[in-house]
């Protein structure tokens, strides 16, 4: 990992220990960083009364926003178990909010990094803001 992977490693995995998850056991780490360099970071939040809760991605992107920022040029989820973990279908759309196709999803499991993948390889043919323009 580069210095800036491991900041955004290290953010992550600290939201990570603090998610929220006793229904599904599944705890999530994020983090963003935006435009002007700053990580932002969040953690799955689980609630009795499904679909009440949110997830990591959605976490850092609102710590994000409240920031006053509003571009993001890279992602870090961190998740546990065997398989890659990526971000969810919702997700997906949430970041597409606020991110270019070309942006880097780095999935790592609480080791490390595991997989690079591209918003455009998770989210092909998306609807974004530039369609909403004439």
């Amino acid at each position: 990992m580069t210095p800036a992977q491991q900041q955004m490693f290290d953010a992550a995995l600290a939201a990570h220990a603090n998610a929220h998850a006793p229904y599904s056991r599944y705890p999530v780490g994020a983090s963003v960083r935006s435009e002007s360099g700053r990580v932002y970071a969040g953690c799955n939040v689980e609630n009795a009364a499904f679909p009440q809760g949110w997830c990591a991605e959605a976490s850092a992107i609102a710590a994000m926003v409240t920031a006053g920022e509003r571009t993001i040029v890279e992602v870090l989820t961190i998740s546990n178990g065997d398989m890659i973990g990526t971000c969810c279908g919702g997700c997906r759309q949430k970041l597409r909010e606020f991110a270019a196709l070309e942006t880097p999803i780095y999935s790592c499991g609480p080791e490390g990094l595991r997989a690079t993948f591209t918003l455009g390889e998770l989210l092909p043919h998306s609807f974004g803001p530039e369609n909403l323009l004439d």
